[in-house]
């Protein structure tokens, strides 16, 4: 009878599986008190249509648009003065002196305003594409209509990021164009005087608008959109994603059956109805019957 021995190993090999040890042991920790990294694999790895095409990437490339918006916006945060008293030695807006700092003095500077200025349209135009796509193809409809909704106000929140952000170089482009998108809404109806003083902040544009307009920008906005976002992503991996129109398995085909008589679900995931009256009773444990 042949005997097999096990090979005793290496000294390089000891101390790679001891660097492995030492690297995994904090996401070990971190998975076994909070589940995170299960959360994450699922996340990353979970099952999506294999008939889908790089249009249903333009929700994520919306969301890193606005990824880079808040890392850039904190940046500029840093330097930042959102002040519009004047400046005594230059008799220039201390707000704009500001811009210009960020712009002509610091290290790379100018690209990172450039990214936050650009990337404010990209952002909502990356949003506008995915709108439409998810119209298109129909993803709006059962039972995805909240994230629909949510999905709007994703969109109402960034353009309003976008509408108090260009106050904030305080020049003539920014007041003139603030005065104009003041006044459209001051215009609506019931609420729009108050909308329009609310905004200014008083009677005319002037510092107390500029410090609102920070503070709507830097602070309330941003996390109602995160809000947002978060209930969003929430929805998508619960619900699933649907399959393009063209998809034979596509989103609101009746389920069906294989050769043992199971029920499938191709393309849409449905919530299952939940039992209702005497058959609730019987789901639960220890109903009655």
């Amino acid at each position: 009878m042949a005997t097999s021995y096990r090979r005793k190993p290496t000294k390089a090999e000891i101390r790679r599986q001891r660097m492995e040890e030492l690297v995994m042991f904090p996401i070990d920790w971190l998975e076994e008190r909070s589940g995170l990294i299960g959360g994450v694999r699922y996340f990353l790895f979970r099952n999506v249509p294999s008939d889908i095409n790089w249009m249903q990437t333009l929700g994520s490339a919306a969301l890193t648009a606005f990824l880079v918006q808040a890392i850039t916006g904190v940046i500029l945060a840093m330097y930042y003065v959102p002040s519009a008293a004047t400046d005594p030695h230059t008799g220039k807006p201390v707000a704009w002196e500001s811009i210009v700092h960020i712009s002509d003095d610091l290290t790379m500077g100018w690209l990172v305003r450039g990214m936050h200025r650009w990337g404010a349209s990209v952002f909502i135009i990356l949003m506008f594409l995915h709108m439409g796509r998810v119209f298109l193809f129909g993803a709006y409809k059962y039972p995805r209509e909240l994230n629909w909704i949510i999905g709007v106000l994703i969109l109402v929140s960034g353009m309003m990021e976008g509408f108090t952000g260009y106050l904030l170089p305080w020049d003539q482009t920014a007041y003139w164009a603030t005065v104009v998108g003041i006044n459209l809404n001051g215009t609506a109806p019931f609420l729009g005087p108050w909308l329009a003083q609310f905004l200014r902040g008083g009677q005319e544009i002037g510092g107390e608008t500029l410090t609102r307009f920070y503070s709507l920008h830097m602070l309330v906005l941003p996390g109602a959109i995160i809000g947002l976002i978060t209930l969003h992503l929430y929805l998508v991996i619960r619900l699933g994603v649907t399959s393009p129109p063209w998809s034979k398995d596509a989103a609101g085909m009746e389920p069906e059956e294989d050769e043992e008589g199971a029920r499938l679900r191709p393309g849409l995931t449905r919530p299952v109805p939940r039992p209702s009256g005497a058959s609730a009773m019987q789901a639960e444990p220890g109903g009655r019957e």
